[in-house]
């Protein structure tokens, strides 16, 4: 919360005003909808639909983030750094990369890692 008033701070939406959906991703009814900058506009991936028509992303790209240091009261973890510790994970778990839609069957299962992982960066949706 803001120290001036009683309403908490909120980050920016980082999905366009109309949805912008990355045919070539989705399939399976699986929607994928483009994710951008909030500060520069930059692509910043793709975030899942969450079929509820709550989808709310906040995206900083690594420059921004350098260039405007740490969110107070956020958790930041350079993009690299987290793909890599997915990357791994699945490596370690399954003894390689999954698909996507391997993916999205893992991460109906609360307890995977990868839901954990998930968990661990709200502002990140696979």
């Amino acid at each position: 919360m803001s120290a001036t008033n009683a309403t908490p701070d909120i980050l920016p939406h980082c999905l366009t005003r109309t949805a912008k959906v990355d045919h070539g991703m989705s399939r399976n009814g699986v929607t994928w909808f483009y994710l951008f900058c909030a500060n520069c506009g930059a692509d910043g991936g793709r975030v899942m639909d969450d079929q509820l028509g709550t989808n709310y992303a906040f995206y900083l790209c690594d420059p921004c983030a350098e260039k405007w240091g740490p969110i107070a009261g956020t958790y930041m973890e350079p993009d690299h750094v987290f793909w890599e510790r997915v990357i791994a994970e699945q490596i370690e778990q399954y003894g390689r990369v999954l698909t996507p839609m391997e993916q999205v069957e893992v991460l109906k299962d609360e307890n995977s890692i990868l839901a954990k992982l998930a968990k661990d960066k709200p502002d990140f949706r696979f």
